[in-house]
C-alpha cells in the first residue's frame, strides 16, 4: 500500500506504548461503562476525550486534521446507524460520548498495526472471511453480512488503502465481539426497514469501520491535492 494514501502520523501516535494505551483504554473503559451504572459512562467519556485531546495537542497538523475528520464522520455514522436506522442499540439507548473519540483512537491504532503487517494480509482477510459470510447468509442467520462483505470487496478493489481496510476488518471484529459480549451494545437480529437478518455482532461489521477509514483517507487526500494546487497557483 502506498503510504501516501494514509494520514501521516507522528512517532508518538505510532509507537507501541500509545497503541497499548488505546487497547487498555477501550478494554477497561467498556467494562467500567457496563458495570458502573451511575457515573461509569461519564467517567469513560471524560477520560477518552482527555486522551484524544492530549494526543491532538502533541500531534502534527496532519494528524490532528485526520483525527478530527474521523470524529466528525464517526459521529454522523453513529447517529444514522444507531439512532436513525436502528441497526444496534447501546446499553442506555443513547450514543455514549466516548464513542466518537474512540473511533478516532481505533483509527490511529489500525494505522499503527497496518504499518507492521505484511502485504499478504491484504487479500488473506477477505478470502478467509468469504466462506463463513456466505454460509451464514445461505442459512439465513446473517443475510446483511453478504451485503457488507460485498462493500468490503468494493473498498478493497477501488481504493489504495487495502491493507488498512484488511487490518480494520479484523481489529473491529475483535472490538465488536468484546463490546457485545460485555453488553455495551447489541445488534438487532431483524434489520429495520429492509428484510435482512444479522448476528450479534455481524461477522462483517468491520466493513462499517473500513468505510469510515475510507472516508477519512479520501478526505485527507482531497485536502492534500487542494493544498498542492493552491501552492502551485500561488
Amino acid at each position: 500500500m502506498n503510504s501516501a494514501t494514509l494520514p501521516t502520523l507522528n512517532t508518538t501516535a505510532t509507537s507501541p506504548a500509545p497503541a497499548w494505551t488505546i487497547v487498555a483504554l477501550i478494554t477497561i473503559g467498556l467494562l467500567v461503562d457496563q458495570h458502573v451504572p451511575v457515573w461509569g459512562q461519564d467517567a469513560v467519556s471524560i477520560v477518552t476525550w482527555g486522551v484524544l485531546l492530549y494526543w491532538l495537542a502533541h500531534s502534527t497538523p496532519e494528524t490532528r486534521t485526520s483525527m478530527m475528520i474521523c470524529v466528525a464522520y464517526a459521529t454522523a455514522g453513529e447517529i444514522f446507524l444507531s439512532l436513525g436506522w436502528g441497526l444496534y442499540e447501546y446499553r442506555l439507548h443513547n450514543i455514549p460520548l466516548f464513542v466518537p473519540p474512540a473511533h478516532a483512537l481505533v483509527f490511529v491504532l489500525g494505522i499503527a498495526i497496518c504499518k507492521r503487517m505484511p502485504d499478504s494480509i491484504i487479500w488473506a482477510v477477505p478470502l478467509a472471511a468469504a466462506p463463513p459470510v456466505i454460509a451464514l447468509a445461505w442459512i439465513g442467520a446473517d443475510t446483511m453480512g453478504l451485503i457488507l462483505y460485498s462493500l468490503l470487496v468494493l473498498c478493497m478493489v477501488f481504493s489504495n488503502g487495502r491493507k488498512l481496510y484488511a487490518v480494520m476488518f479484523m481489529l473491529s471484529l475483535g472490538l465488536e465481539i468484546y463490546g457485545t459480549a460485555v453488553g455495551n451494545w447489541v445488534w438487532l437480529h431483524d434489520v429495520p426497514v429492509v428484510d435482512w437478518t444479522t448476528m450479534n455482532p455481524p461477522l462483517a461489521a468491520g466493513t462499517f469501520y473500513c468505510m469510515l477509514d475510507m472516508l477519512v483517507v479520501t478526505t485527507m487526500n482531497s485536502l492534500r491535492r487542494r493544498r498542492k494546487t493552491a501552492l502551485e497557483a500561488a
